[in-house]
């Protein structure tokens, strides 16, 4: 089978084989097109974006508030107190996590948000930058039903947004921060069944927040015992770039760093997951930008990828299920590769039980996934006897690994295998001399994810298909008359596409989230470096459909600061269809 995903009209059709049927691309019915709710305003510079809201049952939901109008002005870390629905106890068909955030005009940076309930993170994103006549809103919603073993009960959480307000440097930081948050627990109905959610839910870190991994060996770890009957296992994981690594994806070789005026480290980083210190799982680092990022003019009303809500990557533990099943303590740790000081690195572990056995034994039958890496650099950096600098440095990394499990379940002998496909490629291209500074970036992240499940004979696959192309230019040329001009040039794009067993159907159920942002912006200096102004623009473009005929398609437009479109349903007849 083909997946099709279309990023938007500015780039080329991205194919994914996800196997051997055909998926011929046809136009979808209206009627099948979630239209955009709530539009924001044209000519307005409020933060805007065109990421859909999380899909949810048509039933009433019971509505529980965590916090409202919860104050961050400070670094000290706020409590609240959950306690589970009353007029509508669980299990329930969704559970939706929504919060609504205001930033008061001034002067701010970007700061970042962590929300934490009984350990496990609710919610990871950063902020908005004000500005002294702009007061930004904007709001957030993410499915997080897998947490419904832990909203059975009462629950202490906290909220983590350290946000300084006051004179630094002899600049006024004014800017404070407002947050409102929710949960949202739809009742099941004969339409909406109640969704399978695992048993087990450790958030690694617990209330306290992210960890931080200074170096390749830094980890966050936590020891964890479970229940013997584990059949599956998942650890979802964010891994959030901070200080000397926020812009990673244009360091260079620590030996090149100070010539080409970059970090150190290379332009590549891998998060890793590991059990008892055996390596266990692989999620790529998403190279994500802040709204006050590199130029945050870039990033005005239009954000970048998932700059407000993360998206956690979700590893495959299942191979490892009899081992975590042994009664027996077990250290899982998250670390990232070529860390530089530093990364926020959280983890959730997801366990499902085998409700029939009280026992579920088994082992790792065969185990390739290396402890690290092994990144090639090629460098073709070139220096004239005048100092001019010109030439390219690539970090690449491929890798390829199987892991297979075995156990022995209240029904039967299952035997599991993840099999990862990752390759990583950073380029980077640079000329440097008295009257320019540029430097070009084009990233590529690529993999594909199998994991096969064999019970009695009988097999059944599940494929992740990922990319996340990325280019950065950054050129700064200095004018005969002086005069400067910088151009930033950004394109981001989030492409993953899945392919899992659909109950009562002889074919798969596909699914895709294709979400794109280009942003563009010259920013003007005089001969003495004072700044005179900018000119930029920004296209959103969200494509997100599945093999139920759901497509939710939206575009975004702005220049110099203010919305200029917001058109919804022009790509789902790009998306895909099936002919069987």
């Amino acid at each position: 089978m083909k997946l099709h995903l279309l990023s938007s009209k500015y780039r080329t059709m991205l194919t994914l084989t996800l196997g051997a049927c055909a998926v011929v691309l046809t136009p979808i019915a209206q009627s099948q097109v979630v239209i955009a709710p709530n539009p924001p305003v044209i000519g307005s510079s409020n933060t805007a974006y065109a990421d859909p809201l999380v899909t949810h049952p048509n039933t009433t939901p019971c509505k529980v508030t965590l916090f409202t109008n919860l104050e961050f002005a400070d670094f000290n870390t706020k409590n609240y107190t959950y306690t589970p629905p009353k007029s509508c106890a669980g299990p329930w068909a969704k559970v939706v996590f929504k919060a609504d955030f205001t930033m008061t005009a001034g002067r701010q940076f970007d700061r970042t948000a962590q929300f934490f309930l009984g350990g496990a993170n609710l919610y990871f994103g950063t902020t908005v930058e004000p500005r002294a006549t702009l007061s930004p809103s904007w709001h957030v919603e993410s499915d997080v039903t897998d947490l419904s073993a832990l909203l059975a009960t009462t629950q202490a959480g906290t909220a983590i947004l350290g946000n300084f307000v006051g004179e630094s440097g002899g600049v006024d930081y004014t800017g404070i921060i407002y947050a409102n948050s929710e949960l949202d627990f739809y009742p099941p109905d004969a339409k909406n069944p109640v969704t399978e959610t695992p048993e087990v839910v450790i958030g690694l870190q617990g209330n306290g927040g992210a960890a931080t991994l200074n170096s390749t060996t830094s980890q966050l770890t936590d020891t964890v015992t479970l229940p013997t009957n584990v059949e599956r296992a998942y650890l979802d994981v964010i891994a959030q770039s901070q200080s000397n690594d926020e812009f990673w994806y244009l360091c260079v070789p620590n030996d090149l760093a100070s010539e080409l005026q970059s970090c150190g480290s290379t332009g590549f980083r891998e998060t890793e997951v590991s059990i008892d210190g055996v390596p266990a799982g692989v999620a790529p680092v998403y190279p994500w930008i802040y709204t006050g990022g590199i130029d945050p003019y870039l990033w005005e009303p239009i954000p970048g990828v998932q700059t407000l809500n993360f998206k956690p990557f979700r590893v495959d533990l299942t191979p490892f299920a009899g081992v975590l099943s042994n009664g027996k303590p077990h250290t899982v740790a998250i670390s990232v590769f070529n860390a530089d000081s530093y990364f926020a690195a959280t983890g959730t572990l997801l366990a499902y039980t085998d409700s029939g056995s009280k026992q579920v034994t088994g082992e790792i039958v065969s185990n390739t996934l290396a402890a690290s890496p092994t990144p090639v650099v090629t460098n073709k950096i070139v220096t004239d006897s005048s100092g001019n600098v010109s030439g390219s440095v690539t970090v690449a990394s491929a890798r390829k690994y199987a892991i297979e499990g075995k156990i022995v379940t209240s029904h039967g002998t299952v035997i599991s295998m993840v099999n990862g496909n990752l390759a990583f490629s950073n380029s980077q291209q640079f000329v440097i001399n008295n009257s320019a500074y540029k430097q070009n970036l084009v990233q590529s992240t690529t993999g594909e994810i199998t994991t096969t499940t064999s019970v009695g004979g009988v097999k059944t696959v599940s494929k992740k298909l990922l990319s996340y192309p990325f280019t950065f230019d950054y050129d700064e040329t200095v004018n005969a008359d002086g005069t400067i001009v910088v151009h930033n040039a950004s394109n981001q794009i989030y492409e993953v596409g899945t392919e899992s067993p659909w109950a009562g159907h002889s074919v798969p159920f596909l699914d895709a989230d294709v979400n794109q942002v280009i942003s563009t912006d010259n920013l003007y200096y005089d001969a003495s470096g004072n700044y005179t102004g900018h000119a930029g623009n920004t296209t959103q473009n969200y494509v997100t459909g599945n093999s139920t005929g759901y497509c939710y398609s939206r575009e975004l437009t702005s220049k110099n600061l203010a919305l200029t479109g917001d058109s919804s349903g022009n790509y789902c007849q790009y998306l895909y269809s099936h002919n069987y």
